[in-house]
């Protein structure tokens, strides 16, 4: 429409200037040593405007004659970055695909002249490494740098990452140690340290680097949490491995009171105290720690401390009853603290809730010896079947002595020593104990 209306006015101006050329033509005359040439003046205006298209479009086409060269080259240029566009894409495309091998050869085919030749060198460094290529992924990875040095963060978490997938323990930690010192806040510097560590078992590393991963939200309370549970029982394990009993108190100490009550933390410091002979302390911390945060774990560990009262730490065992009826640790610790006490009776019937809470190795295995010394053997042998069949399911274990034979398979062989340990006090009988 736009078109239409500009026409149609040109129309209209040239209509008025024909009609007012036809009015009149006006005169001209040019002179130029003994010539003259005249004529009407509108004559001589259309010639001057002839001449000036004539000049105009000559040189608009010499001129395009003279770039044809820079042209050239333009869209030979153009092409070129079309068909490194489409080189890298395809490339992408057969790396989601799982195609390595066509993916690094695509990716590297125009590098050279992709416009960020960095993502084609990294992403052929990925294609090369699924390939198990490793000096090539190398070369790609330097490549990249070279490409663009000011991306030298971009290159070294790939390369980190890299490393680290294919298990490069001692190389990914020197690039993390190179990127913790040039970007120590960055989320996926702190995620790849976290994992390096982790496989390092570097618990003070780790320690160090929880401060700046709870500042920077890469991960939830909940992990957070869990990572820190990890942290102190590593240093605990470590303490209690170097036998430094002083270093197990400070990391003890230094450790957050709400994970004082945590069973993976507690079991640790409480196997120290009792192998220290500092059975009164384990027993109190245990029941502080039940208390704040019930684990069938650190129950059943209660049930092992021998403390001074065994009265008072039976009553205290008992009283968690009325909340935890069937848990079966602690009817287990319950009899564990009974047969101390040589409350055969009590053990016994404690030893048989907590198998039939939860049928355990363990508790087949005190009820079967217990069992033995009351004259019960047959009883005994079926406990230490039991047992045995509990075992097998989770270990390698087949056999158990008993009664001077081995029983395996639930089959007897009277090659085998009896190895147990007897009770420390003689058993009444069944009638006695009752």
């Amino acid at each position: 429409m736009r078109k239409l209306i500009v026409a149609l006015v040109l129309i209209a101006l040239a209509v008025a200037l024909v009609s007012l050329l036809n009015q009149n033509n006006g005169y001209a005359m040019l002179g130029f040593g003994h010539w003259t040439v005249e004529g009407s003046l509108a004559m001589f205006i259309l010639l001057d405007l002839a001449l000036f298209l004539t000049l105009y479009l000559a040189i608009r086409t010499l001129a395009r004659l003279w770039s044809i060269p820079d042209r050239w080259q333009r869209w030979r240029r153009r092409r070129q970055k079309q068909r490194a566009q489409n080189s890298l894409a395809s490339g992408l495309l057969d790396m989601a695909a799982g195609k390595w091998k066509s993916a690094e050869q695509k990716l590297i085919k125009h590098a050279d002249i992709s416009e960020k030749p960095i993502l084609n060198y990294l992403n052929a460094a990925r294609a090369a490494q699924e390939r198990g290529v490793f000096a090539k992924r190398d070369s790609y990875l330097k490549l990249a740098q070279e490409s663009m040095p000011s991306e030298q963060l971009a290159v070294s978490l790939t390369q980190a990452d890299l490393q680290l997938s294919n298990d490069q323990i001692e190389q990914a930690l020197a690039t993390v140690t190179h990127l913790r010192k040039i970007a120590p806040k960055h989320e996926y510097v702190l995620k790849l340290s976290k994992d390096l560590y982790l496989r390092l078992e570097n618990w003070s590393a780790l320690k160090q680097l929880l401060p700046d991963m709870v500042k920077s939200g890469i991960a939830s309370k909940d992990e957070l949490n869990e990572l820190e549970v990890k942290i102190y029982a590593g240093l605990m394990r470590q303490a209690v491995a170097e036998v430094d009993r002083e270093r197990i108190s400070t990391v003890w100490n230094q450790i957050p009171k709400h994970l004082r009550s945590h069973a993976d933390i507690v079991e640790i410091y409480i196997q120290q105290l009792q192998s220290g002979g500092g059975d009164d302390e384990a027993e109190s911390l245990l029941e502080k720690a039940i208390e704040k945060n019930w684990d069938e774990r650190l129950v059943e560990l209660y049930g092992l401390i021998e403390g001074k009262r065994q009265d008072k730490q039976l009553n205290r065992a008992e009283s968690w009853l009325k909340e935890h009826p069937q848990s079966p640790a602690l009817l287990l610790a319950l009899a564990h603290i009974c047969l101390r006490s040589k409350l055969w009776g009590k053990a016994r019937n404690y030893l048989e809730a907590s198998i039939g809470a939860k049928p355990s190795a363990a508790a087949q295995h005190e009820l079967g010896i217990l069992l033995e010394q009351m004259g019960e053997k047959d009883l005994a042998l079926d406990s230490y079947r039991a047992g045995l069949e509990l075992t097998s399911e989770c270990s390698d274990v087949r056999s158990w002595e008993y009664d001077g034979r081995l029983v395996q398979n639930g089959k007897d062989d009277t090659s085998a020593p009896d190895l147990r340990q007897p009770l420390d006090a003689p058993v009444p009988s069944t009638a006695e104990s009752a």
